[in-house]
């Protein structure tokens, strides 16, 4: 059986067993599938030990080799690729999002909630507005890069090791040569583990899927239902629709992208994590799509960390459900609001659980959506969050087969051997 056959078998599996001791009611069972909760972040956090010797092994390798003249043309094409997928997919979903919620009901309001969703809510409340943008900035050239990658902050850490390549290119050949060289096993090292690691995705996929499906099964009730439905639903019909696009712009059939993003998503869906996925995605990248080392060791890596594909999806769906949820209506410029914030804010938002939706606070405030509207997002978030994670690794790599998507990597320029 083929490796992503059985995380396929796992998954489907976990979902069957999940729901089943959800609909049972049995506190044993359900006491009993907590016990999976460790092995599947045993798996996870085994993935992500991997994730920043190779993110900084594949960039110094990517542009340490390159000339600057044409890293320069790879960062300016990377970016007016990263906006306009945002741009294009703001401008279909923003005005959609609405119409999904218009023929329901005036909302119940907080009799509505869901267990859990008035204290994320308040504590959303108490904890004022989310970081602005400029202090972001700030933020993205760290005084300590050791410490940007202790304490988890992954554009930083990307930022600071792009610089140091760019140097190291100005070196000559003699001088950067070793460096690079260990860079290269590094990174060959690093795949070797996470192919080790992606080999027990079965179990982990099992592990992490079966508690969420026990808890979660009885959460499509109502309307909260049709949110998680409409949110889902969204995101899955926005990854298969990059597929024809990137055949289109990328020149790789569909077929053959679908396969080799498959192991990339069901990873982000078990894990709701894209960093955690980006090991898998050099290995899609590197393997069966065949692209330049350029791929993964610049665009991927930057889109990991920057590139949130699902936010026009989140933002523009989870603001009319709360408008509708609060029976505050938004109309055209509140709409404008959001799909202008789900372009350029949607690289502003912090690495960690929920940071997007934080992002929304002083946005909710301002198109005249209540704060605590935010904590209800987050409390019904447990599904939605592995659908969106999984367009956002989508995502990155319909982004890298664009990029550089009409070159082929010959077998010297690939990082890793497939």
């Amino acid at each position: 059986m083929k490796p992503t056959t059985q995380v396929l078998t796992a998954l489907g599996t976990a979902l069957v067993v999940g729901l089943a001791i959800g609909a049972s009611g049995s506190p044993s069972l359900l006491s009993a599938t907590e016990w999976l909760v460790p092995v599947g972040s045993l798996w996870v956090a085994g993935i992500r030990m991997t994730v920043y010797p190779l993110v900084v092994s594949l960039i110094i390798t990517g542009i340490a080799a390159a000339d600057e003249q044409n890293m320069g043309r790879l960062g300016v094409r990377t970016v007016l690729v990263f906006v306009g997928m945002l741009a294009v997919l703001a401008a279909v979903v923003i005005p959609l999002a609405p119409l999904a919620f218009s023929g329901l009901a005036p909302s119940a309001g907080v009799q509505l909630l869901p267990p859990g969703a008035a204290e994320a809510a308040r504590q959303v409340a108490d904890a004022g507005v989310a970081t602005s943008a400029s202090a972001w900035v700030l933020s993205l050239i760290p005084t300590n890069p050791f410490a940007a990658a202790a304490n988890g902050a992954m554009l930083p850490l990307v930022i600071f090791t792009v610089i140091f390549a760019i140097a190291l290119a100005q070196l000559s050949a003699e001088r950067r040569a070793p460096l690079i060289g260990v860079a290269r096993t590094v990174g060959d090292a690093m795949q070797v583990i996470v192919r080790a690691i992606i080999a027990l995705a079965p179990i982990g996929v099992f592990a992490l899927v079966t508690p969420l499906a026990a808890r979660t099964g009885s959460a499509f009730v109502g309307a909260i239902g049709l949110y998680i439905i409409i949110y889902s639903s969204a995101c899955v019909l926005f990854s298969l629709l990059l597929y024809p696009v990137v055949a289109v712009l990328a020149g790789i059939p569909m077929r053959r992208f679908a396969s080799a993003v498959l192991q990339p998503q069901l990873i982000a869906f078990t894990s709701s994590s894209s960093i955690a996925t980006l090991p898998a995605m050099v290995e899609a990248v590197n393997g069966p799509l065949a692209l330049p080392s350029r791929a993964s060791g610049f665009v991927l890596p930057l889109a990991a960390s920057t590139f949130k594909y699902a936010s026009p999806v989140a933002w523009a769906i989870g603001a009319s459900f709360i408008g509708w949820f609060y029976g505050v209506p938004l109309h055209a410029g509140e709409l404008g609001i959001i799909a202008f914030a789900a372009v350029f804010l949607a690289f502003a938002a912090p690495g960690v659980p929920n940071g997007a939706f934080l992002m929304l606070t002083p946005l909710f405030v301002q198109v005249g959506l209540p704060a605590e509207g935010i904590g209800v997002l987050i409390a019904l978030d447990a599904i939605p969050d592995r659908f969106s994670t999984t367009l956002n690794v989508t995502g990155d790599l319909a982004a890298a087969a664009i990029v550089v998507g009409r070159e082929r990597a010959p077998a010297k320029d690939a990082v890793v051997s497939p």
